[in-house]
């Protein structure tokens, strides 16, 4: 070996692996787990998953050029660019590219991509093919979205207005073009195992034809849908009357709980997911984690109701086996605003550095009942190893002094502190009084700059602050109440409170109401 040969061999070892690298996608992939069972409520947890990209097919669904719908149209256009990217990126580490743009085969009858699609020899599937597999009522119930007018927020008709897929998503040489079966097969003989789906509409579509989720996934395939890369025929006239996009998060949680997991654009290209340029929702994360006041069930109820048409909101609930565990909280990372329903929890080191990492950004928050102990485990409680406490949270973050409370035998009246009936958070409260059915929480002396917004009274004992606001120049706005029982969301003084409480902290402009 000479001197000029042997550093180039080294060079070429030391290559290798990045090559191989090359041909491997590293997938986020986030499923839904179910709390326990039959709670209804599910953990987003986030499992890293290595894919050989030449055992993958990534199936581009109904991204035409037009569409009955203006409103689809216009969502296409804006999503195909970014979409093309993602298709790039996938086939030059070896994907097969698999375009389907239903019911416009005419227009590709005499290219190779069509025709490559149709020479693939026919394979027996798993479980019958068919060209539309609509909802499954015993695996999965019903959408949770009603898109029974068509989901079009424009008055149009249904008509077929397509003719080809979109421009701006290239077709190339090597890909396939179809709309039927021939996606299966050509996936058989290709020796694929994974198939990665992104194109419109999740709620019909990407879950209902012969190359898509439903019957992909029922093929034994491993599949992944591209939850920024896809969209909704979603009408927010319609129930449960949300935004368009917070019906598109509704129906990718659906997918992830009864389908298959979901990845974003940034597993294939880097940088941050893409969003609509109308989706302006903050990215609220609730945390509820405590035993007492059924906050795992009246917070998502509230969310539905108040919060659906301003904010994209994720959940996360304590673990129903280990009390000190709080799965999928790494979704704080991508938060703006979090609130906090949490009682008596320590956390193992690497969830309690996402707690702080959040309040060390600046970042809003929102604290209800518990939050003021949230942290800090029981008196005299033995921990495990690697579990760790935030005794300080409460007073130094929230702004408050909690030291216990009063009998739950005391009635507790709550009605605005003198001088605050203008705050923006008090708007549509009243000014009357209002009956808490739970006990009055020991919250005094707030922290500095903190303003009283209620106070509460019980019996005899001295009136308690039982809502305040906090602005810090070196910390995102802070509003926390004591109050928070079952019952008390039940009442429409406290459910306003709440929403403007949580509007004002996320500063979001205009009425608070």
């Amino acid at each position: 070996m000479t001197r000029t040969t042997a550093p180039l061999l080294a060079l070429a070892l030391l290559a290798a692996p990045a090559a191989a690298e090359d041909k491997a996608f590293t997938l986020h992939a986030r499923s839904r787990v179910e709390t326990e069972k039959g709670s209804g409520r599910t953990h987003a947890l986030t499992k890293e998953v290595r894919w050989d990209a030449a055992k993958t097919a990534v199936v581009v669904c109904d991204m035409w050029d037009k569409h009955w719908c203006p409103g689809a149209t216009a969502r296409v256009a804006e999503m195909a660019p970014r979409m093309n990217e993602v298709v790039a990126a996938a086939r030059k580490r070896g994907a097969l590219v698999i375009h389907c743009p239903s019911d416009t085969m005419g227009f590709y009858k005499d290219t190779p991509q069509r025709k490559l699609a149709q020479a693939a020899p026919k394979a027996e599937p798993k479980v019958p093919l068919q060209g539309w597999c609509g909802l499954d009522r015993v695996k999965e119930g019903p959408l949770p979205i009603d898109d029974s007018d068509g989901g079009c927020a424009e008055t149009l008709k249904n008509y077929k207005a397509w003719s080809r897929q979109i421009d701006s998503i290239k077709v190339e040489p090597g890909d396939a073009v179809t709309d039927n079966a021939e996606a299966y097969y050509l996936m058989r003989q290709r020796g694929i195992e994974n198939v990665v789906v992104m194109g419109v509409h999740t709620n019909m579509c990407v879950l209902g034809r012969p190359f898509s989720i439903r019957q992909m996934a029922r093929q034994g395939l491993n599949v992944v849908l591209v939850r920024d890369m896809t969209d909704t025929m979603y009408n927010p006239a319609k129930a449960p009357f949300v935004s368009h996009f917070t019906g598109t998060d509704l129906v990718v949680e659906h997918i992830e709980k009864f389908w298959c997991p979901s990845v974003t654009s940034a597993d294939f290209l880097g940088g941050t997911e893409f969003r609509f340029r109308d989706d302006k929702r903050p990215h609220l994360v609730i945390v509820s984690a405590e035993d007492e006041y059924k906050t795992e069930r009246t917070l998502p109820e509230f969310a539905r109701k108040h919060l659906g048409k301003d904010f994209r909101v994720s959940f996360v609930f304590g673990d129903a086996k280990e009390r000190h565990a709080l799965p999928g909280i790494e979704v704080l990372d991508t938060a703006d605003v979090a609130l906090i329903s949490v009682r008596r929890r320590a956390l193992p080191k690497a969830q309690m550095e996402v707690v702080r990492r959040f309040v060390a950004a600046g970042k809003p928050l929102v604290g209800i009942r518990t939050a003021s102990h949230a942290f800090t485990a029981k008196k005299g409680e033995k921990l495990a190893d690697g579990l760790v406490e935030w005794p300080e949270f409460g007073s130094d973050v929230l702004g408050c002094n909690y030291q216990m409370h009063y009998g739950a035998n005391l009635k507790t009246v709550v009605r605005p502190a003198p001088g605050a009936e203008k705050h923006p958070i008090l708007a549509g409260v009243g000014a009357g009084e209002f009956v808490s059915a739970g006990s009055l929480y020991r919250t005094s002396p707030l922290a500095e700059g903190a303003v009283t917004l209620l106070v509460g009274s019980a019996g005899d004992v001295k009136p308690e602050p039982a809502a305040w606001a906090l602005e810090k120049k070196c910390r995102g706005r802070v509003f926390c109440t004591s109050l928070g029982h079952e019952s008390d969301f039940g009442q429409e003084a406290f459910a306003t409170l709440l929403r403007n409480g949580i509007r004002w902290a996320a500063n979001l402009p205009g009425d608070v109401k």
